[in-house]
């Protein structure tokens, strides 16, 4: 039964997401339908599409990696924490970009509501997507010139 309900889920699930954890700064990039007001000149109605961005913290991750995959982002503004959830596999969220990375040792970050000041404050960590994936080339070369190395003795 299962078997049959990945394979009908599987077209829909997004194969180009990032590694997104709790303490990442994130920004996503959603598309929203905007419609007119309806006036009494204007005779059709024409839906506009444009893309809003939202950047926060990622405060938690939910649901696995299935369909119902979903992480909550909080940013403040002016003073007043918002939060959002979005599901990860929505065909309206057109990008997700990783801006920082930072160290926790939690993996729901819901203290950071009540947090202020230097309390609301999380450590950062190096990252760029470049920085890792030259690592995990330089590793596979040091693999190959230890195979080399085994075959020649």
């Amino acid at each position: 039964m299962a078997n049959k309900l990945e394979t009908f889920i599987q077209p829909f699930l997004k194969k180009d997401l990032p590694d997104i954890r709790p303490g990442d700064t994130v920004r996503i990039y959603q598309k929203i339908k905007e419609t007119p007001k309806k006036s009494k000149t204007s005779t059709g109605r024409e839906d506009k599409e444009r893309i809003q961005v939202f950047e926060g913290v990622v405060l938690a991750r939910k649901h696995g990696k299935g369909i119902s995959a979903t992480i909550t982002v909080r940013k403040v503004i002016s003073g007043i924490g918002v939060e959002r959830i979005f599901p990860i596999h929505s065909p309206l969220i057109k990008k997700i970009e990783i801006l920082k990375r930072a160290k926790v040792r939690r993996a729901k970050l819901y203290y950071l509501r009540k947090a202020k000041g230097k309390r609301a404050r999380l450590k950062k960590i190096e990252f760029t997507e470049k920085l890792r994936l030259t690592d995990e080339v330089e590793v596979k070369k040091e693999k190959a010139i230890e195979g080399k190395n085994k075959e020649e003795k």
